[in-house]
């Protein structure tokens, strides 16, 4: 079906997966449209790439060659978007063809040997760590990866039909079930998504059905504990992997120079391997990419040239501002476990600094469910700034809100703050180590804050 298409309108163009695909088909010489809520970083270079973005919902915004349906047109949207958005609306009563993004990720992969990496936490760095090995030691690949690949400054990579495809499977909405990979990794299943999934049992039911799509003949990386080889058919393989325990795991796990340096062993060895960006957490997701490196035959000093110049995903333990008189990190973590991975890496590291933790809880729902889990993983900082729930797709709930994660939260020092007196006031508490967390609009503070923190406090190079 894809090759009939000429024309392509993405509702939710803005969005990181939605994004990806946009590139793809501009590469193909589709037309591309899109709407979005409000201009982005995401959306600003999407336009100067030549793609027209509306930021209104009317119909009106519509581009005239789209009001009326077409064979040779496709309507692409994410769950994000409200089922009742007068554009979505329009498209559905008017017999468009309309698919959710996962659904044409699949189509596109369907003919590919694909690489799926699905997970609660993790599988973006883990997908952009295979990617970049494979691209390293193959040159061509295809990738559709949930951030921006800083070795790349891009979110998608294109290669020929035969190479391999990496992807991130991702698990809301259940999207990952369109996916039919001859390779999956999954690096965690804790509990998320409960306003859509109900329960954590639900969450793992679906990452069961997510095995199920894999390749009869399929490998699957998992991490220690997640799955048994039973759960597998027999003809697929299976490895098991985690920081300490697996099939193949880390050991001698070191900081030299602020680099974390470790060994692997267990069905494979390896020693001494460097990795360019910091935090356990990474080492883990290394261990993950470099098993499936390895399975996949690419030779050891290629991979480990790859990992010492992977440069990271953006706001994935981003650092922003490093040197003697301060250290700035931005990241995306949104869920206790990744903010207490977070926090420990950084104590590591900076085990005599002070750590200002500023956090943008995202979601009410999720801040609800979550939100002792929240306060423990937070009272690991020193000093603690909340920022108010950024509520993306969801309406307020009653007695959810930042005040109350606050009480809860252990740091001596803690405060909530807005946006505007956060920008104010940062310089003037002259932070050792500062992190910004949190998957909302936080990104957008990152700039104001280097500079206003350049600018009143130190004499720095960011």
């Amino acid at each position: 079906m894809l090759k009939d298409i000429h024309i392509v309108y993405f509702l939710g163009i803005g969005g990181i997966g939605m994004s990806a695909l946009a590139r793809w088909f501009k590469h193909n010489e589709v037309e591309v449209y899109g709407y979005d809520l409000t201009p982005s970083p995401i959306t600003e270079r999407l336009q100067a790439e030549g793609i027209e973005i509306t930021f209104k919902d009317t119909i009106e915004a519509i581009p005239a060659g789209l009001l009326s349906p077409a064979s040779n047109t496709l309507i692409v949207y994410t769950p994000a978007i409200p089922k009742d958005h007068p554009q979505l609306v329009y498209f559905s009563q008017h017999q468009f063809q309309i698919r959710k993004r996962a659904e044409v990720l699949g189509m596109i992969t369907a003919s590919t040997k694909t690489i799926a990496v699905a997970g609660t936490h993790g599988k973006t760095t883990t997908s952009s760590m295979i990617a970049h090995i494979l691209k390293y030691a193959y040159e061509d690949v295809n990738a559709f990866v949930g951030g921006v690949m800083t070795n790349y400054e891009s979110n998608l990579l294109i290669g020929s039909q035969e190479a391999w495809t990496v992807v991130e499977a991702d698990e809301f909405d259940r999207s990952f079930l369109q996916l039919h990979p001859n390779m999956a990794v999954i690096t965690a299943m804790d509990a998320d998504h409960l306003d859509i999934y109900g329960s954590a049992d639900s969450l793992k039911n679906s990452f069961m059905e997510f095995i199920k799509c894999l390749n009869k003949e399929g490998h699957l990386f998992a991490k220690e504990g997640l799955v048994t080889r039973n759960t597998l058919a027999a003809s697929q393989n299976f490895t098991s992997y985690s920081l300490n325990r697996g099939s193949v795991h880390a050991s001698n796990i070191r900081i030299e120079d602020g680099v974390f340096v470790f060994d692997i062993t267990g069905e494979y060895s390896f020693e001494d391997l460097r990795l360019s960006v910091s935090g356990f957490h990474n080492v883990e997701n290394a261990v993950a990419a470099v098993a499936v490196a390895l399975t996949l035959g690419i030779e050891p000093v290629d991979i480990r040239k790859a990992l010492e110049n992977y440069k990271g995903v953006k706001r994935r333990f981003e650092y922003i501002i490093k040197n003697d008189q301060l250290v700035f990190i931005d990241d995306y973590a949104h869920h206790p476990t990744e903010i207490e991975a977070l926090l420990g890496s950084v104590r590591a590291i900076y085990p005599e600094k002070k750590i200002t933790a500023v956090f943008q809880p995202h979601l009410y729902s999720r801040t609800r469910d979550f939100i002792e889990g929240f306060a423990d993983a937070l009272s690991k900082a020193d000093e603690v700034i909340l920022l108010d729930i950024y509520p993306a797709r969801e309406k307020p709930i009653e007695g959810v809100n930042s005040e109350k994660l606050l009480t809860l939260i252990q740091s001596p020092n803690k405060s909530l703050m807005s946006k505007t007196a956060l920008l104010d006031k940062i310089g003037a508490r002259k932070p050792e180590v500062l992190l910004t967390i949190g998957a909302g609009d936080i990104d957008r503070l990152v700039g104001p804050i280097a500079k206003q923190l350049n600018k009143e406090v130190y004499d720095v190079e960011s």
